[in-house]
């Protein structure tokens, strides 16, 4: 590994390294303390967010490493000066990069012209950090994630993209639901397909909600992007049928629910099911910051 971009890079001994060194790291932290004495790590934050900020910054210091967070205050990345120019010059002094930003052609000049190794934090196209951690959580819950029936329902987003990727490469069963028109990128999900086919899971996508069939796990996440400003009534006309909610649940015979925050309660999900005894959030959000610095370890760690 040089760099994080998408799991779609990752082979599936890499991926499954990833996931076992989260593992150790979240059972035994102090075993790390110094795994990133010296280094500094810049994260670009183009998007706000919560999650992805606290669980780096805390992650970082909790392995030893020094974290810098710069916000788009003095202009966008490529704008006030060239992407290619923001990743030499940041090279020159830290040991990685960690970018949030709209567009994934931006963390792929990052990559291309820094020296430093790149971590995807979220793009218009992946959100590979997020996929670590909910297959995490899914190990943290069955033993074998090969075995793993995974349902994502709504918009065919970035999430649902390092989803199909992640499930591919492990080997897993995945459901993907979306309304017409909100179906996931068209070349990701032949990628996707040929890596299921090639580890033995699968993939298979559908705008009927009633061929969910069995499964272990609903995801679902906002039916908006942040940034979108398509007319919320049409949103909810649309996607109105694929609400993730106590009846869908006991149909499919899924025991947990899964969502990448922040949630809309009595929108895309039902509160009974957010906030049920199967919800998994919050052991999604913690894992956030394990499977994180298990990048972080493995691109830098001594």
């Amino acid at each position: 590994m040089n760099h994080l971009l998408s799991i779609k890079d990752l082979t599936q001994e890499q991926l499954q390294g990833l996931l076992s060194l989260a593992k150790k790291i979240k059972a035994n932290p102090a075993e790390y303390r110094h795994a990133l004495d010296g280094k500094s790590v810049v994260m670009l934050f183009e998007k706000p967010s919560l999650r992805t900020r606290v669980s780096f910054d805390i992650g970082i210091n909790k392995l030893g490493g020094h974290c810098l967070y710069l916000d788009q205050q003095n202009g966008a990345l490529g704008k006030r000066e060239p992407v290619s120019d923001f990743a030499a010059n940041i090279s020159c002094w830290a040991d990685a990069i960690v970018a949030r930003t709209y567009l994934h052609s931006t963390i792929e000049g990052l990559a291309e012209h820094g020296s430093v190794p790149v971590i995807n934090a979220l793009s218009d196209l992946y959100h590979p950090c997020q996929g670590l951690a909910d297959f995490l959580t899914l190990s943290e819950k069955f033993d074998d994630v090969s075995q793993v029936k995974l349902a994502y329902v709504g918009d065919g987003n970035n999430v649902a993209h390092s989803l199909m990727f992640g499930a591919a490469i492990l080997g897993a069963k995945m459901t993907v639901i979306c309304p017409p028109g909100h179906f996931p990128d068209g070349e990701v999900v032949v990628q996707a397909q040929a890596l299921a086919a090639k580890h033995g899971g699968s993939l298979f996508l559908t705008s009927n909600i009633e061929a969910m069939g069995e499964q272990d796990a609903i995801y679902t996440d906002t039916w908006i992007s942040m940034g979108d400003e398509t007319d919320m009534a049409d949103i909810k006309a649309k996607f109105g049928p694929y609400q993730v909610n106590a009846a869908l649940m006991e149909k499919a015979g899924a025991n947990f629910f899964m969502h990448c925050l922040p949630a809309y309660r009595e929108v895309e999900a039902t509160a009974e099911v957010v906030d049920g005894e199967g919800s998994l959030i919050l052991q999604q959000a913690e894992n956030r910051m394990h499977a994180q610095n298990a990048v972080l370890v493995t691109l830098l760690g001594q």
